[in-house]
């Protein structure tokens, strides 16, 4: 008697596990998901930043000709001065990169900055749809590097 009543309990108990597993899988996949897009765009943040102080260094060797500046360019976008690869990321052009110079008289000393402005960062899947946010993309804040030539 006391046998039959413990496997009646054993099987109820199963459903309510199942159930119970059902209800925390649904958020926790969601937290997984949420992390690996956060991990994504820290890589292509990274991914830019890398290649902004590439594109500055490269520049800052010797005085900026526009040679120099379109090789920085295509170093930035394309990890080398070989403009026939692909890009380093998937929305990158050419046409995000700004090369300025700051040539100050009184000490002599002159800046050069790589900037890249509107990258826009693409969820594969956005967590925070469940939240009501609805966008399907990000866009960085420019990101740049200076160093003196």
């Amino acid at each position: 008697m006391i046998v039959k009543n413990i496997q009646i309990t054993r099987k109820k108990a199963r459903g309510a596990v199942a159930v119970e597993m059902a209800l925390l899988m649904i958020p926790l996949i969601v937290m997984g998901f949420g992390a690996a897009e956060f991990g994504r765009a820290i890589y292509e943040y990274n991914t830019l930043t890398k290649s902004v102080r590439d594109g500055v260094r490269h520049v800052s060797q010797s005085s900026p000709t526009d040679t120099l500046k379109a090789e920085a360019i295509r170093l930035t976008v394309y990890g080398t001065t070989n403009a026939s690869l692909q890009p380093l990321l998937p929305n990158l052009n050419e046409g995000m990169v700004v090369i300025t110079e700051a040539n100050d008289t009184t000490t002599g000393i002159n800046m050069v900055t790589v900037t890249i402005t509107g990258y826009t960062f693409n969820f594969v899947f956005n967590p925070l749809v469940f939240f009501g946010n609805t966008a399907t993309s990000i866009t960085f804040d420019d990101i740049h590097a200076t160093m003196r030539q």
